[in-house]
């Protein structure tokens, strides 16, 4: 059901189902971006309608609402292990369409991927999504391109308009509560991004040489290890586990989990001291073919959504979607021969 809601009563519903559940938004912080006088717009636990950045991409993912950069699973003594107390609330998460396209794909890694993650899980049971409706398209996504400008998997949309908002509820309750506020009925298609500057081209078959072929030498030198690529992407999962004991008693701790990244030193160390990927080129290579191709193998489409998060962040300026459309005109060049 479709309805045009005014900013009280939209602050209202902020309001009201905070008790219940965190919600989780694109917000602005002032003054915190990478850059002298620039801007980070992360996402962080709101309560009002001012709070919520509506307009830009948030430059950090939304995954940190599910499986938060560092974790703490369990609490150990020399007898027991404790578990923390689990979430008290649900959450509600506001998206864009590429990030809840990337939901799909975290699901798929925590719950279907072998047996179910049980930390993940357990929230992910409580989790609501409203859909950002997005106007324009932002300038380094290439979500037309993967298929994932278009959403429909949503509990609730919501656009700005002329003053006030227009949502699609698919929750009765939601439903339900605005149409008790005197919210008017009126048809609504949340917007979505017809076309990007950005466009790429994915090879749907890869041959064995374009596979191991020299492009992927030039990031040997390009890339430093930082990992931001995979900090800020939506649908990487890798991590690492992290036993933290305590100065006070050597003999308790807890263990943690982490975000790690295929791209820094010392992610494939393996026992005796061998690496299966020392170099960048190495990475960068098995990275994009992950994304682009290996998974699609397994799961029916790209895990890459096309947000456009690595080519921002990189400080290197390695882009992403640029490598994947080098792919595409090596396998052509191949195709030719």
């Amino acid at each position: 059901m479709g309805y045009r809601v005014s900013r009280e009563t939209l602050d209202l519903w902020l309001a009201t189902h905070a008790a219940d559940y965190e919600i989780w938004a694109p917000h602005r912080f002032v003054g915190e971006g990478c850059f002298s006088d620039t801007d980070s717009v992360r996402y962080a636990r709101v309560t009002k309608l001012e709070e919520i950045e509506l307009k830009e991409r948030s430059h950090y993912s939304f995954k940190e609402a599910l499986t938060p950069a560092s974790q703490t699973l369990f609490y150990f003594t020399q007898e027991a292990c404790t578990e923390p107390e689990p979430p008290v609330k649900g959450a509600i998460l506001l998206l864009r369409s590429c990030d809840l396209h990337a939901l799909r794909r975290l699901d798929d890694m925590y719950l279907h991927n072998g047996p179910a993650d049980y930390y993940y899980a357990r929230l992910r049971e409580r989790v609501k999504v409203v859909l950002l409706g997005c106007a324009a398209s932002c300038e380094s996504g290439f979500c037309v391109s993967m298929g994932t400008n278009v959403s429909e998997n949503y509990d609730m949309s919501l656009d700005p308009v002329a003053g006030d908002f227009l949502v699609d509820c698919k929750d009765a309750d939601w439903a339900a509560f605005f149409a008790a506020r005197g919210c008017g009925e009126e048809p609504v298609t949340p917007a979505h991004v017809e076309e990007n500057a950005v466009k790429v081209t994915v090879p749907e078959k890869l041959s064995p040489a374009v596979a191991k072929a020299s492009l992927w030498n030039q990031y040997d030198k390009r890339c430093i290890n930082c990992g931001r690529c995979n900090f800020v992407c939506p649908t990487c999962t890798c991590f690492t586990m992290q036993d933290l004991y305590y100065d006070e008693n050597a003999r308790l701790g807890e263990r943690r989990r982490v975000w790690a990244s295929c791209m820094v030193d010392g992610f494939t160390d393996v026992a005796g001291g061998g690496s299966y990927r020392k170099k960048n080129g190495e990475r960068m290579r098995f990275k994009v073919l992950h994304k682009m191709l290996d998974y699609k193998q397994r799961k029916g489409y790209q895990m890459c959504v096309g947000c456009g998060r690595c080519d921002d962040v990189c400080p290197e300026y390695i882009s992403f979607s640029g490598c994947v459309n080098h792919l595409d005109e090596a396998m052509k060049e191949v195709q030719g021969k």
